[in-house]
C-alpha cells in the first residue's frame, strides 16, 4: 500500500548557547549564570492540565507537541520527525524523534506519547476531542492515529498546546496532572501557583543547549506593576504592557520594544440568542456605532490596528483586500436600529415595545487595553441611544456566561492561529452549537457546510472558496463584531539579546536569549 507522505527535515532551531552572569556582564562560555533570566507576565496559572493552563508550559520550553510551527505558521518537526497519511486519508503516521528523554529521565515512548494524547482527546473543548479521531496508538517507535473520516488538519491539530506530551510520571492514579513532566530544554524547578515557576535548562536535551540556563516567570495582575517592573530593571522580559505605558517606555529609549502583529482580534461576542441582539440590522448598528481608526489611535496608539474585518492582515490566507470593510457610520446605525422596531424613549435611551435596550458587557484587566477599549464602546454606544452597563471581571465569567446564557455581549482578544491552520478554531467558533469564545445563539448551515468541506480536502482552489464564502458570511452576519487588530509587545532590558516574538504564541523562544556582552 502506498502513503502519502509529509517529510519534514531538521531539528530543533539553532539557539545562541552563551552563558552569562547578571547586570549584564558577560560570562566565560560554560560558566553558570549568576541569576536567572526573569520573566514578567500579566497571566496567572491555575492549572497543571495541558488543556487549560493557557500554554504555559509551551511558551516556557518545557513541554513540546508531536508537531511544532514555525513563525510564519508552517509545520515542523516537534517530537515527531515528520508523518504520513494513508491512501484513503483515514490513518496518520507520526515517527518519533530517536533518543528523545523527558525530564524525570525516563524515555519518550510511542506509547507514553500515545497515551498523553489519548488523555487529551478527553478534555472537552479542546481541539483534539472535537477532531474526528477513533484511536491513538503506539506502533513500533510510531504513533498512529485512526480518524473517522479524512481530516487534513490533523497535524496542525497536533501543533495546539493543549496536546503537549508529559510524561506518564506527570498523573495521578485518576488522570489527573500532578506535577509537569516534559521533554523541553528547560525543566520545572519549582512551582508556585498562581504566579511563580522556575526553571532550568535540561542537560538531556538534544537540540543546542539554551543560552540562558536558569528562568523564572513572575505573574503581575496590575499593569503599572509589570511597567515598574520594567522600568526599575526587576524584569528582563515584560509582556502584558498597556499602550499608554508602552509608549512612554518607547519615548524614554532606555529599553527594548519588541513586537509583532498577531492573528489576533479584539471583538465583541454578540449573544444572538438575545431578545434584541439577534436581529442582524441590530448587530451591524452596532458595528457601524463604532469608530475603530479613532480608538486605534487614541487607545493602542497603533491606527493600522483598526479593523475592517475578523481577519488580520497576518493571517494572510483568510484577510481578503477585497471585502467591504466594517466602516463607522453612526447615521445609517440609527437607520437600521429605526428599522428594527427601536425609538428614542424620554430619556434617550431607545426602546421598543416597552423596553429599554439595555445591555451588559463583559470583559476583563487580564489584557489592559480590554477594559479601556470597553468604556469606548460604552459612549459610542450611548450615542446611539443604547444603556451599555460595563463589568470588568474574571476572564472566565465570558465562557460561564456563554454556557450558563446570561452572557449578553463580551469583550476579549481572540487569536484564531492557535491551531497554526486556523481553519480549526473557525470550526470550533462557529459551528452549529458555538463556543465559549464564539458564536452564541446564531448559526449557519451555509457556513458550517463550508467549513467541513474544507477540513476535508487539501485542493487549493476549494480551500480559497472556503474561505471567500466562511469570510463572507461572517462580514455579514456579523455573529462577533470585530473592533481592533491586535500587536504583541514586550519590553526586554539591555542585558538581554536575542528575543523574537512568536505571532503564533505557541512560545516565548527563551532558548534563544542571551545575556548582551
Amino acid at each position: 500500500m502506498k502513503w502519502r507522505r509529509t517529510k519534514l527535515l531538521g531539528a530543533a532551531a539553532a539557539v545562541v548557547a552563551l552563558v552569562a552572569a547578571c547586570a549584564g556582564e558577560a560570562a566565560p562560555r560554560g560558566q553558570a549564570p549568576q541569576r536567572p533570566l526573569k520573566v514578567v507576565g500579566q497571566f496567572e496559572f491555575h492549572s497543571l492540565d495541558p488543556s487549560t493552563s493557557g500554554g504555559f508550559f509551551t511558551r516556557l520550553q518545557v513541554a513540546e507537541t508531536l508537531v511544532d510551527a514555525d513563525l510564519d505558521g508552517a509545520l515542523q518537526p516537534g517530537l515527531a520527525t515528520g508523518w504520513e497519511t494513508s491512501p484513503d486519508g483515514l490513518t496518520w503516521r507520526f515517527p518519533l524523534r530517536a533518543g528523545a528523554v523527558f525530564h524525570d529521565g525516563t524515555a519518550v515512548t510511542a506509547a507514553a506519547v500515545a497515551g498523553a494524547l489519548e488523555t487529551a482527546r478527553t478534555k472537552a473543548g479542546t481541539p483534539l476531542a472535537a477532531a474526528p479521531v477513533t484511536a491513538i496508538t503506539a506502533d513500533g517507535g510510531e504513533v498512529r492515529v485512526d480518524v473517522a473520516r479524512p481530516f487534513a488538519p490533523l497535524a496542525a491539530v497536533l501543533a495546539h498546546t493543549s496536546t503537549q506530551i508529559l510524561a506518564p510520571g506527570s498523573y495521578g492514579p485518576d488522570g489527573t496532572v500532578t506535577k509537569v513532566v516534559g521533554s523541553g530544554p528547560y525543566r520545572v524547578e519549582r512551582l508556585e501557583p498562581p504566579a511563580t515557576i522556575e526553571l532550568t535548562a535540561f542537560e538531556q536535551w538534544q537540540g543546542t543547549k539554551p543560552g540562558i540556563t536558569r528562568v523564572d516567570y513572575q505573574a503581575a495582575g496590575r499593569a503599572e506593576s509589570r511597567t515598574l517592573m520594567a522600568e526599575s530593571g526587576q524584569a528582563d522580559v515584560t509582556f502584558g504592557m498597556d499602550p499608554t505605558s508602552l509608549q512612554r517606555l518607547k519615548q524614554a529609549g532606555t529599553l527594548e520594544i519588541a513586537s509583532v502583529t498577531l492573528p489576533r482580534t479584539i471583538l465583541l461576542k454578540v449573544n444572538a440568542g438575545h431578545a434584541a441582539l439577534g436581529d442582524v440590522r441590530v448587530r451591524r448598528a452596532l458595528s457601524m456605532a463604532l469608530d475603530r481608526e479613532s480608538m486605534a489611535t487614541a487607545l493602542l496608539r497603533d491606527p493600522d490596528m483598526a479593523a475592517t474585518q475578523l481577519f488580520p492582515p497576518s493571517l494572510p490566507e483568510w484577510h481578503r483586500h477585497s471585502i467591504a470593510p466594517l466602516a463607522y457610520d453612526p447615521s445609517r446605525a440609527r437607520e437600521l436600529l429605526a428599522e428594527a422596531g427601536w425609538r428614542p424613549g424620554s430619556d434617550g435611551i431607545l426602546v421598543r415595545d416597552g423596553r429599554r435596550f439595555s445591555v451588559t458587557l463583559r470583559t476583563f484587566p487580564d489584557r489592559p487595553e480590554l477594559p479601556i477599549i470597553a468604556t469606548a464602546v460604552q459612549a459610542k454606544l450611548k450615542d446611539l441611544g443604547i444603556a451599555l452597563d460595563v463589568k470588568v471581571g474574571n476572564s472566565s465569567e465570558i465562557p460561564a456566561g456563554h454556557q450558563d446564557g446570561s452572557l449578553e455581549l463580551g469583550l476579549y482578544a481572540r487569536n484564531y492561529a492557535l491551531v497554526p491552520d486556523a481553519l480549526v478554531t473557525l470550526a470550533d467558533d462557529f459551528g452549529p452549537d458555538g463556543a465559549d469564545y464564539g458564536a452564541m445563539g446564531w448559526t449557519s448551515p451555509a457556513l458550517t457546510s463550508a467549513l467541513d468541506t474544507m477540513a476535508g480536502t487539501a485542493d487549493a482552489d476549494v480551500l480559497d472558496n472556503g474561505r471567500q464564502q466562511v469570510t463572507d458570511i461572517l462580514q455579514r452576519e456579523l455573529p462577533v463584531i470585530p473592533v481592533a487588530w491586535y500587536r504583541q509587545s514586550a519590553v526586554v532590558s539591555p542585558r538581554v539579546q536575542g528575543l523574537v516574538l512568536d505571532p503564533l504564541e505557541r512560545s516565548w523562544r527563551l532558548t534563544d536569549l542571551s545575556w548582551a556582552k
